[in-house]
């Protein structure tokens, strides 16, 4: 994302998505929404980013 403004309280480590500051591990959204895909979460491989887009 060019002229990325990084919020520093959203960390994120997923380069292909196009919220993500490409010189720094952190959101460019100011809030995101986590979601899951399974009934009874256990772990946290449960959880998605439901802000995610794709570059």
């Amino acid at each position: 994302m060019h002229n990325c403004k990084a919020n520093k309280s959203i960390k994120c480590t997923v380069q292909q998505c196009k919220n993500h500051c490409e010189n720094e591990n952190f959101c460019a959204l100011d809030c995101i929404t986590v979601g899951t895909h399974e009934l009874n979460p256990t772990m946290d491989q449960c959880t998605d980013c439901k802000s995610f887009q794709l570059k």
